[in-house]
């Protein structure tokens, strides 16, 4: 069933919702131009529609998404379950601006078990359309090798294509190392070779306990009517298959499984699935889902999750690093489309939360890798110049930071970043000193007089960036474009990098050349390099801060104070923030901290202001 507004230009949400039933099913919402914004499932239409256009308040992603609706439709289903299936075959198809997409990868390896009267296995890539029967997905093509590898030891089934095996008149060499039974000159009965293929089967199904069971009363019944040299085979046969799984166990029994973790830096995630089937780790593989805007893992895995396994067979078990939202209706779904219980689990102990944090950790090299690919930041730098309207790409990029607490201990930091990400041996610190504790402006202003003085004295070994990224809003900027008009510096790129109101990832506003100020949005890739650049800068300044506050709290004027240990120090500090707020406060307000009476309040004030300690304090205020 489909439902349309009476009025598409001026679209009353909350009469559209009133006329939904309240049966489950999935809803579509339209912009002005007919594009879907976003597909989503409820299990009762109108309480969902309804809760997008109530009073309650909403993340920022949310409400620019409704302010765009200009249209809804709506189509009833059977079951919850059924709407998360068909949720997913509208994401993939209608690919919707605001939805999480798991992006389509035709690469998927499988192992492919053809249709011949002898079967062929080998690898395959790309559409499902040459006939037999496909296992798979493999986190690998590496992973689909190993296997194949120890198939043709343990089975000998052909690997050779149609045009060479209808074309052998004697064994090939795969023959003659014992990897294949040659039923391309009939050197195996076809019931004998049909068999092969049926034992294969079990074991690509992760049925390997079945298969030894099998294997062994054939063993047993051979050795019973004397053929040993058929009771020595298949020996052999249960030996290699048993090697695999005392080695590869997961918990000490035959494990059916996908470990599954989630990495996230502003717009980019990055999902990463560790499988094992029939116990055996068949390695990991790294997606990187488009996200538009969805900053909460749990979210973005949840969405994996049903996206992927809608499209591929799940395993028995599928291990979360975060519990997801409606976990128990992805079940079902998942349950019922597989045609077999799949579980999902979380919290997990022992050896699987050991998988989980390697999945974890995988997960954030693979994303730190992409975001340093060269194809990714080939595109941001693209997206950066486009932006910025640049003739061509910029070739230097620097960032400037500043980091201090409460004025304490101030340091700026200069990060640099060329075509291919950062080039951390030209970055640099500066220890800002002679300056109102606090003021930013000052502190910018005197780090970018001593980065560019050698510029402004005329030296010519002097490297210029073409865009410089200030962290801060109009203030630092100016104080930037001063310091460059008084070193006489021209076709230097400013662009100011200021937060959002909530300070969130993807909500910076970018205070450009020609006085605009844009939000390109967490889906920007100009934005994902600024961001980038700017968090890289910010990580160095606030590591050069910590060192040099720790340095200057440890050898501080308190410790020469009689009555002032370790504990007292630290009590002191922690209460004012720092040594400045410390020296600004009065008596009074020092003698507030835990453990400090009034003489050694007196003490103290005496000794950060230079008098000393037997002096007449009524002048202290």
């Amino acid at each position: 069933m489909s439902q349309h507004p009476p009025d598409a230009a001026v679209f009353d949400g909350r009469a559209f919702a009133a006329s939904l039933p309240l049966v489950p099913g999935v809803y579509r919402m339209f912009d002005a131009d007919d594009a879907v914004l976003y597909v989503g499932k409820a299990r009762a239409l109108r309480n969902r529609v309804s809760s997008y256009f109530n009073a309650t308040p909403k993340v920022a992603r949310i409400m620019a998404m409704l302010a765009q609706v200009a249209r809804m439709e709506v189509t009833v289903t059977r079951s919850e379950a059924d709407a998360l299936l068909l949720e997913n075959q509208l994401i993939k198809s209608l690919k919707p601006r605001y939805n999480v997409l798991l992006r389509d990868d035709k690469s998927y390896p499988y192992i492919l078990l053809t249709k011949h009267a002898s079967p062929r296995i080998g690898l395959h890539r790309g559409p499902r359309s040459v006939p037999g029967r496909y296992f798979g997905p493999y986190p690998s093509t590496g992973a689909v090798r190993d296997t194949l590898n120890m198939m043709q030891k343990l089975f000998r089934l052909r690997s050779c294509e149609d045009s060479v095996f209808n074309n052998r008149s004697r064994p090939c060499l795969q023959y003659q190392i014992g990897r294949c039974s040659a039923p391309c000159v009939d050197l195996i009965k076809p019931d004998d070779y049909a068999e092969s293929v049926r034992r294969a089967t079990l074991f690509l199904e992760g049925r390997s306990d079945a298969l030894t069971g099998e294997l062994e009363m054939a063993m047993q019944a051979a050795s019973e009517q004397l053929e040993f040299e058929q009771a020595a085979r298949l020996r052999d046969l249960i030996a290699g298959i048993r090697k695999l799984q005392v080695r590869q166990f997961v918990d000490g029994r035959s494990a059916d499984l996908d470990v599954l973790a989630v990495a996230q830096q502003g717009a980019m995630a990055c999902v990463l699935l560790l499988a094992f089937r029939d116990g055996r780790n068949l390695g990991t593989r790294a997606f990187f889902p488009k996200t538009n805007g969805e900053e909460n893992a749990p979210d973005v895995l949840a969405a994996f999750v049903s996206q992927y396994y809608a499209e591929q067979a799940p395993p028995s078990e599928i291990v979360l690093e975060h519990d997801i939202p409606e976990r128990g209706l992805i079940e079902q779904a998942l349950s019922e489309h597989a045609g077999r219980k799949v579980e999902l689990r979380f919290n997990v102990r022992g050896e699987r939360a050991a998988h989980v944090d390697m999945a974890r950790r995988n997960a954030q090299l693979a994303l730190a890798t992409e975001l340093t690919s060269s194809s990714a930041q080939h595109a941001r730098l693209e997206g950066l110049r486009d932006l910025l309207g640049m003739q061509e790409s910029p070739a230097r990029i620097e960032c400037f930071d500043i980091s201090h607490t409460m004025g304490e201990a101030t340091v700026a930091s200069c990060v640099v970043f060329d075509a291919q990400g950062a080039v951390r041996k030209q970055y640099r610190r500066y220890n800002i000193n002679g300056i109102e504790p606090g003021d930013d402006y000052a502190a910018m202003h005197q780090a970018l007089q001593r980065r560019f003085r050698a510029a402004a004295e005329g030296r010519p070994d002097v490297v210029l960036p073409d865009v410089l990224l200030i962290d801060g809003g109009a203030g630092q900027l100016a104080q930037a474009r001063d310091v460059l008009i008084d070193a006489g510096i021209q076709g230097v790129i400013l662009v100011g990098v200021a937060k959002g109101p909530a300070r969130k990832a993807g909500d910076e506003t970018l205070l450009l050349p020609d006085g605009r100020e844009v939000q390109p949005g967490a889906a920007s890739p100009a934005l994902q390099l600024v961001q980038q650049v700017r968090d890289e800068a910010h990580r160095f300044a606030i590591t050069g801060h910590r060192g040099k506050r720790q340095k200057a709290r440890t050898t501080s004027r308190l410790q020469d104070i009689a009555g002032i240990g370790p504990r007292r120090r630290a009590a002191l500090l922690k209460h004012f923030g720092g040594l400045p707020a410390l020296r600004a406060a009065a008596v009074d307000d020092i003698a507030r901290v835990d453990g400090v009476n009034r003489a050694l309040a007196e003490r103290i004030w005496n000794s950060l202001h230079g008098l000393s300690h037997d002096a007449d304090t009524t002048s202290a205020p």
